[in-house]
Formats: structure tokens, sequence, C-alpha cells
């Protein structure tokens, strides 16, 4: 029988280690990072780069890059769990290294660079002396349709000149370089051979932060970047001419994932807090965990992680054997990104005013789960994606059953 969800031991004592290292060390120290207003800039990075420095001696580091990179050499299955056990808190993920949008760079620079390109970008990532960002979005045009890019980049003798406007860049405040996209065709065979990618040192003259954009959870580093002339040597072209949207969905299906393994481990971690609560707080006669209309939520709540854990994994074993993937991890974005907002509302329901103020996590769980609807692609161009493949399944085999995991069943 091949189908087995469990781990091999030494990967379940992986996941009990990354557990542990988290509740015992990460925790605590995030209490502190979160709750002290006295904590001054030096004692706070001192704190946090601290925890990066523990997660390397307990060998916990970078779980999603080779050992010859420093890292722990886990395939998407098994990074996985990692990343669920990271994510029950806030700063788990920047601590082990695997943090958006690190991760899907790292994963892409592994995959497109150059020997020089992999020493000069992708080594400081891995050994945590630098940050970056990926810039594609753009204000003017449907970020979800790379094909309308308007940022230009023209061959001037050994560099690339590119000129442009980008928005919503997260990390671009704090990056030491970006992989920005372009277009560098003018009438290519296909929309989708126009673009390029290019490594940007940042900083860099014709390079402009205009601003971190405020979002619903405040001023987090998503920024506005406008390019004007910003040179760049023609060695910092990333993978080839025309490749950009080739580049884009190598990294976004990887990435959508791993968002996808870390809101889980967040819905799970509202669904505790939800049943805790129900526990806890009597009215009317009963406990809420009496009452039908609780329940309701709490099954649905239950019902709905345990789907998004299994497309999750499925989605990720298929990554792991070189088995077209698209359509799994466009549905199992999809689901778990609306999965995360309905639990999350459930708990604050089921918490009542308390869940509404700051006092428990849940509120601020509730901004940042609203952004997973749009980010990595809007819920409606994936349900339009997903349902030109069923179509073009029925049309090829006579039946949609490709289109549905293609599962034994």
């Amino acid at each position: 029988m091949a189908i087995d969800f469990t781990l091999e031991p030494e990967l379940e004592a992986i996941r009990l280690r990354v557990r542990g290292f988290v509740d015992e060390v990460v925790r605590p120290a995030e209490t502190r990072l979160l709750g002290e207003r006295d904590l001054d800039r030096d004692s706070y990075i001192k704190l946090l780069f601290g925890l990066r420095d523990e997660a390397r001696t307990a060998g916990l580091w970078l779980p999603h890059m080779p050992a010859e990179w420093g890292g722990m050499g886990l395939g998407h299955v098994e990074l996985a769990m990692v990343q669920a056990e990271a994510a029950k808190t806030y700063y788990g993920p920047f601590v082990l290294n695997c943090q958006a949008p690190d991760e899907g760079n790292m994963h892409t620079l592994l995959h497109w660079a150059d020997d020089a390109q992999k020493e000069r970008y992708l080594r400081p990532l891995c050994e945590g002396r630098a940050m970056s960002c990926f810039a594609m979005t753009e204000p003017e045009v449907a970020g979800s349709d790379p094909t309308l890019i308007r940022t230009t980049a023209v061959l001037d003798g050994d560099e690339w000149v590119i000129d442009g406007h980008k928005w919503f860049i997260s990390n671009a405040h704090r990056a030491r370089f970006a992989i920005v996209i372009a277009r560098t065709e003018d009438d290519p065979e296909i929309p989708q051979a126009a673009n390029s990618a290019f490594l940007v040192d940042i900083p860099s003259e014709g390079w402009t932060e205009v601003r971190q954009i405020e979002t619903m959870h405040g001023g987090t580093g998503h920024s506005e970047i406008r390019l004007d002339g910003l040179r760049v040597p023609a060695g910092n072209l990333l993978g080839g001419r025309g490749k950009g949207h080739l580049l884009g969905q190598y990294r976004l299906g990887p990435a959508r994932l791993a968002h996808c393994m870390r809101w889980i481990s967040q819905a799970e971690t509202a669904l505790d807090l939800m049943v805790g609560r129900s526990l806890d707080r009597f009215a009317h006669g009963s406990l809420l965990a009496d009452k039908q209309g609780v329940q309701w939520m709490i099954a649905d709540s239950t019902m709905e992680v345990y789907q998004a854990k299994l497309m999750v994994l499925h989605a990720a074993h298929r990554i792991d054997r070189g088995l077209p993937f698209k359509s799994e991890v466009s549905m199992a974005k999809h689901f778990v990104a609306n999965m995360l907002n309905r639990v999350i509302d459930r708990a604050i329901q089921v918490h009542g005013a308390l869940g509404y103020s700051t006092d428990t996590p849940l509120a601020h769980m509730y901004q940042h789960a609203r952004w997973a609807r749009i980010a990595d692609g809007s819920d409606e161009i994936h349900q339009m994606r997903i349902a030109q493949r069923a179509i073009a399944a029925y049309q090829e085999h006579g039946t949609t059953r490709a289109a549905t995991g293609d599962l034994p069943l």
C-alpha cells in the first residue's frame, strides 16, 4: 500500500524538535519581542537574531534548502510539518530562515541562478546575512496578469536600463537585493515570453522607495518602488531573456504552498482558541461547548482544517515526485486561504467582544488573513484556472478526473 500518512521515525523526531524549539525558545522570547514596549531597537535586534543563532545550533536552520547550502534538505511534504510547527508563532519561520519572500527567492536562485549569482545573492540569504524581495506587481496593471507588465529593461552596451513602477513589494524596505521582473521583448512569439528577471542590488541609483504602503495590519514593509534609469550589469540577468514568466511561475508554485502550510498553522491555533474559550465560558445555563450553534462552528472548522491538511500534503507530494502540480496548488491555495478567514472569524465570534479586542491574537490574525485571498493570485484567478483545467481534462479524456487530484479513487 503506497499511501501512508505517517512520518518516518527520523522525520517525526525533527517535527518534535521543531515543536519543542518553538515552545521552549521562540515563544518565550516572542512574548518580549511583541509585548515589551520599552524594548529598544538594539535589544530587539539582538534578541531576534540571537534566536536565529540558536536555531542554527539546534540544527533547525533552512529546512527547505539542501545540505550543501547549509540546510536540512527537506522535501515539500517534510517542509509542511516544519512550517506548520514554526508558524504557530509570529517569528517562527523567520527564526528558522524559511520565511516569505526569502524562502521563495532561495528556491528561485537555486534553480535559475548561475554559479556567480548564487555566491553573490543566494549564499548571503542562506547564511542569514541578507534579506530579499520579489518585485513584479505594478499599480497601473492587474497584478494577476504578468503579461501586462509595463516596467521595461533595455540593453545598453553591457548594462540593462530599467524604468518602471512597482508596489506591494514585500520586504523591500529591509532587502539587500530584489528580483525584478521587467519587459525586455517587444514582439514575443507568446505574451508569456515578454518578460525577464534581473537581480538588483539595494540601494542602487535609480531605485527609489516611495513609501511603505499602510495596510489593514499596518505598515510592515510592503513598499512602492520607482525605477528610473536603473542600470544593472548584463550579468545580473537571471535565467535568460524572456524567462521571467517561467521563473515567476516556478517560484510561485512552491511559495503558494509554503503560505498554505503557515496558514494551516494559524487556523489550527484559532481553532484551539475557539475550543478553549467554549470550554471556559458559561452563559444561559451551560458552557458554550454544550450549545449546538457553537458546536457547529467547531465542527465546520475542524473539518476544514482537516481538508486543508490533506490538500497541502497531496500537492507537496506531487511536487516531491516531479508530477504536475499547478492545479493541485491552485486548489489548495484558494481553499486554505478562505478556510483561514472562516476559522478565525468563527473563533472571534465564539470569543465575543474579547475576540474583537487585541487581548487575544485573533484580531491581529484576522487582519493578516484577509491578505491571503489576494496574495500570490486572487481567489478569482485561481478559480478561473481550476475551471479551465477541469474543462481541458474533460475535453481530452472525457472525464474531469485528472483535474481533481488524479487520485486512485
